[in-house]
């Protein structure tokens, strides 16, 4: 699977010039790295192994996950990661007809690839999310993600769903985990599949996003159209003309309302949902999405892209799980 021709029109300048620079590969590009680890499922580097069965001990929090939090409250997780509190609560999720309106008469054209999505946003309808969850307040970063992989992780049968497994043990040797352009560590890990964001989150004791809690972290009960508001600013993420990413909360000012960073921009992230046209037809009440499919749901927009995909309702429609480029990362959430 590679990159769709719409995304490599969005952002093909982007790419062209960071190539030139150094930075980072074509999307989509599966060439193996010569500098990449070897190690396969129930392998070692150097070593033959057989795989874990039994999950690993895992220090716990060091903070519970108490239902009268405030809004935005941090902690830090038994992993060292910092993590932000998002009560339970209820939104508007999707589009309206005079948000789309509204964006259809930007002065900026909205490319073609964008109109033909966003019939998907709609119509827009209330969602309650019944219990208050902790969200990782950055987007998972590489020495969080390298830490995974030291972790053994890759040689984890316990962390793996079974698909994830399989693709594992399918994957050409030396190609995962695939290195991806910058290895700044404190950047977003992007160029991961949805079986390995999924394996990280196992890891981490907690799971990827429902699409419904992604959304509502990033719009809260106004349902904001940006994580910041309803007018873009470009000077708040990293979106429009950039080259790359950045170092995870370089937008302080860009955070939502319980202060998770870059939720629009930096990186697209993986959500647990598969993809629905039809999304608003579940349940209004903690939705999941559908029992099955085939493309995963990705939310946030990505560096290079435009202010139309960084809207927090708006639903990338073209990936497979096991699909991976410069664009796509995560992040966390835990009970």
């Amino acid at each position: 699977m590679t990159s769709s021709p719409t995304r490599r029109l969005a952002t093909g300048l982007a790419l062209a010039m960071a190539t030139i620079a150094g930075c980072a590969t074509p999307i989509g590009s599966r060439l193996p790295d010569a500098t990449s680890p070897t190690t396969q499922p129930g392998t070692t580097a150097g070593t033959s192994t057989t795989p874990t069965t039994q999950p690993s001990q895992r220090p716990q929090p060091t903070l519970g996950a108490e239902a009268s939090a405030a809004a935005g409250t941090s902690r830090t997780d038994a992993r060292g990661i910092v993590q932000v509190w998002v009560p339970r609560g209820s939104f508007t999720m999707g589009s309206t007809d005079k948000q789309l309106a509204a964006l259809r008469a930007d002065p900026m054209t909205v490319p073609d690839w964008v109109l033909a999505e966003l019939p998907s946003e709609q119509p827009a309808h209330g969602v309650t999310i019944t219990r208050g969850f902790w969200l990782d307040r950055d987007e998972v970063t590489n020495a969080a993600f390298q830490a995974f992989i030291d972790a053994g992780a890759y040689t984890d049968r316990s962390l793996w769903s079974d698909a994830g497994w399989a693709w594992l043990g399918a994957a050409i040797p030396g190609t995962v985990p695939r290195p991806c352009g910058s290895t700044k560590p404190d950047q977003p890990r992007a160029c991961v599949t949805w079986f390995e964001a999924e394996a990280y989150a196992r890891w981490r004791d907690g799971s990827l996003p429902t699409e419904a809690q992604w959304e509502y972290a990033a719009r809260g009960p106004k349902s904001v159209i940006y994580p910041w508001g309803n007018q873009w600013d470009g000077a708040r993420c990293t979106v429009e003309g950039a080259l790359g990413p950045t170092a995870v909360g370089s937008h302080a000012d860009g955070a939502s309302w319980v202060g998770a960073n870059d939720m629009a921009g930096n990186v697209m992230e993986w959500v647990s949902d598969w993809l629905s046209k039809d999304y608003a037809s579940a349940t209004a009440v903690d939705p999941t999405g559908p029992a099955s499919g085939t493309k995963k749901v990705e939310k946030g927009g990505w560096w290079g892209s435009n202010r139309f995909v960084a809207r927090a309702a708006y639903r990338h429609y073209e990936d497979p799980p096991d699909y991976q480029d410069h664009h796509i990362g995560f992040r966390v959430v835990s009970p």
